[in-house]
């Protein structure tokens, strides 16, 4: 219809006997159009609701390890933090330390370490491994493609 003035755009709306429903407030001029405001609720509300559908919810898992872990472990444990990650999550490693095992932290940070070089193709390191009292932290996210 191109520009009309509100009055003549509300009374023509009126004698269709449907709503003037603005589309667009912050354009110039505003744009509006005649349809039945009921109608236009619904279908914004499953719009909405079929986007919420898709939305992909990303969890944080979790795998611990210990600065003593075995080989066929740290094989078993990185497998599932690859799978983790292939399915769009992110893995928050945390290796605790007991006892004297902290007077070894090098040895943690070398695993820790292993585990980045062994997953960088898969994933990116959002936090670097890092002590938080007698627990160490790295938080790796799935490589956006």
């Amino acid at each position: 219809m191109g520009v009309v003035a509100t009055a003549k755009a509300l009374e023509q709306a009126e004698n269709i006997g449907l709503d003037l429903v603005e589309i667009s407030p912050n354009a110039e001029p505003p744009v509006c159009k005649i349809l039945d405001y009921g109608k236009f609720k619904y279908e914004q509300q499953k719009k909405a609701s079929e986007a919420r559908k898709k939305q992909k919810i990303v969890e944080l898992k979790e795998v611990k390890i210990r600065p003593t872990t075995e080989e066929h472990d740290y094989q078993v444990k990185l497998r599932n933090a690859r799978r983790f990650l292939s399915a769009g999550n992110k893995v928050k490693f945390s290796m605790r330390f007991r006892g004297r095992e902290m007077a070894h932290q090098n040895v943690g940070l070398d695993m820790m370490l292993r585990l980045k070089k062994d997953i960088e193709d898969i994933g990116v390191v959002d936090l670097e491994p890092k002590m938080e009292g007698r627990q160490m932290l790295m938080i790796v996210s799935a490589e956006s493609s």
